[in-house]
């Protein structure tokens, strides 16, 4: 009887670290957010090549960026999700800190370096960084945070949190001004929302009030930014009395896009062709441009294409994972990226007005590319961890919860 009470014992000893084997995730090192990975550094590495055209200079900073970056999201992979999220509120404070800071008018040139009568960056040395971009990864991180043993999005009046939190930092970026920017947390957030289960109807509420406070934010728009969506509409109309004024970069990308034609025109004519029509920001803003005049319509399918096999990757890692943060951070992640590719791509070929925004991993930019490459390090981070055994799948609610 004794020899049985000690076996008992020692089976009842091992259980608990049975339970924290089943609680705990696991590495994985072949996962979806692989695929992501890879598409994302196809798109960088494009735009060191598309950049190279006419900027040989500003490719080899990118090459050197796209390198910082690249450790970068390695280390930010390494870390658990669970880190992440006891740090978004002290992150997100610090980065509507910073939206302010580069506000304040008194605050020297040589630290915030106002850029065609925009402050939107702080002068760090080597690098300049935008607290806007940080922007974008602090919000995803603090509304995942938010959401993710809630249930109270469900009716609502829960929305009203989620939408405020959205709302401020869209403000301070528009005061910037970064209409682009700003452009995209109402998409990060209706995504958001949808992978947590939030009610369709009261979603559809939600888009309207954000028209409603979009609208009433438009005396924030400085004058210019009014001017680029007249010319949008004016081009829509087929009126062209822009083309030489404000809507002048719009009509000088299409342009170069159309001269590409379908395979392209090499990078000899297409170099020629820029350089000629004095496209600004080929570097930058307007790279999508330069990919359609030297690779033709071939380059911007694969280019979007690559991020269609991105957003593939993200979205199926956030479907395996069973923890509600991971998963609304992959969601977000995904949402992000994507809505600043239709963006850029859609202001590039005349859909949208121009709105200063960078193309993810291809346009160059520090700040831009260091900030895209830290989402696929959370993307990563979220993948490469296996759910906990028993673990519940979040978000699941019955239809006869009340409203």
């Amino acid at each position: 009887m004794s020899g049985l009470a000690v076996k008992q014992g020692a089976s009842h000893a091992r259980l608990p670290g049975a339970g924290r084997a089943l609680h705990a995730s696991r590495v994985v090192v072949l996962n979806p957010a692989l695929l992501s990975c890879a598409a994302a550094l196809f798109l960088s590495l494009l735009g060191v090549v598309a950049i190279g055209t006419t900027e040989p200079g500003y490719a080899a900073r990118h090459a050197m960026l796209l390198s910082l970056s690249l450790v970068t999201a390695c280390v930010v992979a390494w870390v658990h999700p669970r880190t992440w999220c006891h740090l978004a509120l002290p992150g997100m404070v610090l980065t509507l800190c910073l939206l302010i800071f580069v506000l304040i008018p008194w605050v020297p040139d040589a630290l915030v370096r106002p850029r065609h009568g925009a402050r939107r960056w702080i002068n760090l040395g080597l690098i300049d960084m935008q607290p806007s971009e940080l922007a974008k990864v602090a919000y995803i991180v603090a509304l995942a945070a938010y959401l993710r043993y809630r249930k109270n999005h469900r009716s609502l009046r829960g929305l009203v949190i989620p939408l405020v939190l959205t709302l401020i930092p869209i403000g301070l970026i528009l005061v910037e001004p970064d209409l682009g920017t700003s452009l995209l947390f109402l998409p990060t957030l209706f995504a958001m929302l949808i992978a947590a289960g939030a009610r369709f109807k009261h979603l559809l509420i939600v888009v309207l009030l954000g028209v409603v406070a979009a609208a009433c934010m438009a005396p924030l728009l400085k004058p210019h930014q009014r001017a680029r969506i007249a010319a949008l509409v004016a081009h829509v109309q087929g009126d062209t009395q822009f083309d030489h004024d404000i809507g002048f970069q719009g009509a000088r990308a299409r342009t170069l896009i159309g001269a590409g034609g379908f395979t392209g025109l090499g990078r000899d004519q297409a170099s020629v062709l820029i350089t000629h029509n004095h496209l600004p920001e080929e570097h930058n803003d307007m790279v999508f441009a330069v990919i359609g005049c030297r690779w033709g319509l071939l380059g911007a399918t694969v280019t979007w294409l690559a991020f269609v096999v991105l957003a593939i990757g993200g979205v199926i890692a956030a479907a395996r994972t069973k923890e509600a943060f991971s998963r609304l951070l992959a969601v977000g992640i995904v949402a992000m990226l994507v809505s600043q590719m239709l963006i850029n791509t859609g202001m590039t070929i005349g859909l949208m007005p121009i709105t200063g925004l960078t193309l993810p991993f291809v346009s160059y930019g520090g700040s831009s590319l260091i900030i895209a490459w830290i989402m696929m390090g959370l993307l990563m981070g979220v993948s490469m961890r296996r759910s906990p055994s028993l673990a519940k799948a979040p978000f699941e609610f019955g239809d006869d919860e009340d409203e």
